[in-house]
Order: C-alpha cells, then structure tokens, then sequence
C-alpha cells in the first residue's frame, strides 16, 4: 500500500512542477512563429507578413504560419458598395 501512494504523490508532484502554458493566438496579427525553445514550444503572435516573420526565424528553431484566428481580415460592406439610381 505504500508503494502505490508514494507513486501517486510523485507523479504529483512532478506534474505540479512543470508549468501549464496556454496557447496564445493574437487575433491582430496574421502571421504567427512557431518557435521551439528548451524544449518547450509558443506561438509568438506579432508579425504583420510573412517576410518578417521569416526575418526572426532565421537561425532559430522556429518556423512561420498563418494566424488561423486572425480577426482583421473580415470587412463590413460599407455604404459605397449599393448602386443608386440617377434622378434627374
């Protein structure tokens, strides 16, 4: 019966030890860098095209993707996009 407890509470306290992170996708920002960091991965959200992303990669272990959640894509139809008929 000890054995089984002492497992448990070393699993435990190994899990408790590694810090949870959670995965962060800025809507504002169309390309994102995978990058790959002491063993641990992120996602850095921060670069306007992909040139630039490309740019901060170079060298690392890290690599460049489309922002799948990227917000500012979408446009409303404004008010110039109707046709009005011509009164004379």
């Amino acid at each position: 019966m000890r054995i089984p407890t002492l497992a448990i509470l070393a699993i435990g306290m190994v899990s408790a030890a590694v810090p949870a992170r959670a995965q962060t996708y800025d809507p504002a920002f169309p390309v994102c860098m995978h990058v790959i960091q002491f063993e641990t991965a992120y996602e850095d959200c921060r670069y306007y095209t992909m040139d630039q992303c490309r740019a901060s990669a170079s060298g690392r272990a890290a690599m460049c993707n489309i922002n799948p959640y990227y917000a500012g894509a979408k446009t409303s139809p404004g008010r110039h996009d109707q046709r009005h008929r011509r009164v004379y």
